[in-house]
């Protein structure tokens, strides 16, 4: 079965694709073609946050593909994320989104970050202090943005709820309170940040992996790392084919982006990685860590400590 349609189960009995289309820093102007293209092209999962600022043009993207009439609301998983100025106001958070995006529902809403950006501050998503610092309300507990998440399933609004940049720390905080495990807990996630602990807890708890940042970063090391290379040369493919692929066999989905029409469709065409392929991506992984040369390429400034091993001296 091809990586476009092939599918894990989600906790809640959903389907969700194994590889999806990522809106993240994509070009203002180009975002609404290139998910038109992308769902035309064969993606099924649509990744976006409000915090993107390009929800609107996702949501016009969407809206070319249904009136293509190729592909109907059903067809397509949509994702989307309250932002940190919101994880008091969920609710409206996704409110918001949904206008956007031009939905009556998307399929799941997660938590973007386990933290509150003061929702009275000086800006609507990175409000800031006289000193230039974000503006953090560090008495709120991210168990309590939870709760509120909680109760959006039987608005109709979401048909599940998750987490974002959750660690095995901040995971164990919460699934003791939580009466509805999250479904998918999305994660910067590659061979130089395997995440192993988050991982393995996850899959223990029924909680799908979503993989963001899989390439690690733009002309980054990962696309000439020897391993990589090797098991490109073995198939036939590009660097960054192994890099999309890498996380199939892990049981996780994958975010690919690009706004180019040939990249959209090369990112389709994942490989069926065995045993030994693995093996050597996870050996170069466990080199790294053992050097204590792992690598993180998402980690906005906000000075807190979120529970990341790779970044405990904070």
């Amino acid at each position: 079965m091809a990586a476009a349609q092939k599918t894990f189960k989600l906790n809640t009995g959903q389907d969700i694709p194994a590889l999806g289309f990522g809106t993240w820093q994509a070009e203002p102007g180009k975002v609404e073609t290139a998910v038109a293209y992308a769902l035309k092209a064969g993606y099924r999962l649509v990744d976006g946050a409000y915090c993107y600022g390009n929800e609107d043009e996702v949501g016009a993207g969407l809206a070319e593909a249904f009136a293509s009439g190729a592909l109907r609301r059903e067809d397509v998983f949509v994702v989307s994320k309250v932002w940190a100025t919101y994880n008091t106001r969920v609710e409206l958070g996704l409110d918001k989104s949904l206008k956007s995006l031009g939905l009556d529902y998307v399929d799941l809403f997660l938590v973007h970050w386990p933290l509150l950006l003061n929702p009275n501050g000086n800006d609507d998503k990175f409000p800031k202090l006289p000193n230039g610092e974000r503006d953090i309300i560090r008495s709120h507990n991210h168990v309590d943005t939870w709760k509120q998440m909680e109760k959006l399933p039987a608005t109709g609004k979401t048909r599940a709820i998750g987490v974002s940049n959750y660690s095995k720390r901040y995971l164990e905080q919460l699934l003791p309170h939580a009466t509805i495990v999250p479904a998918v807990n999305q994660i910067e996630n590659h061979p130089q940040l395997p995440q192993q602990e988050i991982v393995d807890l996850c899959r223990e708890k029924g909680i799908h992996i979503m993989a963001y940042s899989p390439l690690g970063s733009t002309g980054g090391p990962l696309m000439t790392a020897e391993p990589v290379l090797a098991v490109a040369k073995k198939h036939g493919v590009k660097p960054a084919a192994v890099l999309l692929s890498y996380h199939i066999p892990r049981g996780s989905t994958v975010l690919a982006k690009s706004v180019t029409p040939e990249r959209i469709k090369e990112n389709l065409a994942l490989v069926d990685l065995d045993a030994d392929d693995v093996r050597a991506l996870d050996a170069y992984s466990d080199g790294l860590a053992r050097e204590r040369k792992l690598r993180r390429y998402v980690y906005p400034p906000f000075g807190v400590e979120f529970g990341f091993p790779d970044k405990s001296n904070l």
